[in-house]
């Protein structure tokens, strides 16, 4: 195989375990939250994350079969998530002392995106100025959307957190 073929797919296979394990991941959180919008938007997240690997597939597939990328496929339309509480209700504040799975979810969810989010703009840089770069670069601010969304209601959780679980240094 040709060895620029050969670095592409390779960096798609592993595109496409990112992508899987947050799948799998969001889906198992999705299941472990009492708190109703959590599970919405967690499996709302999940489900961006398989439609991720499907784009991550047709491209490698694409790839194998043609030696570049598939220009026709855009990625889907995805929702925003805004607001101080864009991932659990406001509510989880109530009984944030007990809230230990969902703020694991949120840290373990960051650090799931940032790893993305790096990873896919790397790739981006190394494949500057084409199609590959460009999905790549869309896939990096994807995954920054999420990883905003997640730090945001991670930090308005924290505090309360912390003073309530008698973690914090006062």
């Amino acid at each position: 195989m040709d060895p620029v073929l050969q670095k592409i797919t390779d960096g798609l296979r592993k595109a496409i375990e990112f992508e899987g394990d947050g799948h799998n991941f969001y889906m198992m959180a999705a299941g472990n939250t009492q708190d109703n919008k959590g599970k919405e938007v967690l499996s709302m997240l999940a489900r961006e994350e398989l439609q991720h690997v499907k784009f991550l597939r047709h491209q490698f597939k694409h790839f194998m079969d043609t030696g570049r990328p598939d220009m026709t496929l855009k990625l889907p339309h995805h929702d925003v998530l805004k607001g101080d509480h864009p991932i659990f209700s406001p509510s989880l504040k109530e009984r944030v002392q007990e809230a230990h799975m969902e703020m694991s979810a949120l840290a373990i969810g960051i650090q799931l995106e940032l790893n993305s989010q790096q990873y896919y703009r790397s790739q981006s840089e190394e494949h500057d100025g084409s199609r590959v770069g460009e999905f790549y670069a869309d896939l990096a601010v994807w995954e920054k959307e999420h990883y905003d969304a997640l730090l945001r209601q991670q930090q308005n959780l924290k505090e309360d957190y912390w003073s309530q679980g008698g973690f914090a240094p006062f």
